[in-house]
């Protein structure tokens, strides 16, 4: 993700720093298995993006890397249930900003507003960082404000307001 929270302030360049995924997996996050850095063409059957991906040699998961950095995984391994629910969470998470008036700033204040309701540093709150449990909870988050009206608060934070019964 790059945009301003994530940026250094000095450099304005992308912020890289330690988070819980390893950029260059070896071990398989969900079975253990051994993980292999290889063409992506061995999952899509052709390249595509980066042209690169880690695979897990035992499980199947894989997880694919940054156009710029090619050998940076881009989160977790995910095997299909995983990949279901960055989808679906996405599809939510996109419908909330995306061809909005200030869509960036939307977009922005979402993701500080998720990483709040899930107890999250910032930084750490990324769909392709989440494991299966984290998709469903933001999963249900999402969910539930679906159709609410979107305000800021005075500190530009984002809040959701309660629909009114009639």
């Amino acid at each position: 993700m790059s945009n301003k929270r994530n940026r250094d302030k000095k450099s304005g360049q992308p912020e890289r720093r330690p988070c819980a995924v390893d950029p260059h997996p070896t071990t398989c996050n969900l079975c253990g298995g051994q993980v292999i850095y290889t063409s992506n063409e061995r999952v899509y059957g052709r390249k595509y993006g980066s042209g690169y991906c880690y695979l897990c040699t035992c499980c199947g998961a894989y997880v694919g890397t940054h156009e710029p950095r090619p050998r940076e995984a881009l989160g977790l391994l995910a095997d299909s249930r995983m990949r279901k629910g960055k989808i679906m969470c996405h599809a939510l998470f996109d419908a909330l900003w995306r061809g909005k008036p200030k869509a960036r700033r939307k977009r922005d204040a979402l993701y500080e507003w998720l990483a709040g309701q899930m107890g999250l540093p910032l930084a750490d709150c990324h769909f392709g960082y989440f494991d299966l449990q984290q998709l469903r909870q933001a999963y249900r988050l999402l969910s539930d404000v679906q159709g609410l009206p979107m305000r800021y608060d005075n500190r530009g934070r984002i809040f959701f307001e309660e629909r009114r019964s009639a």
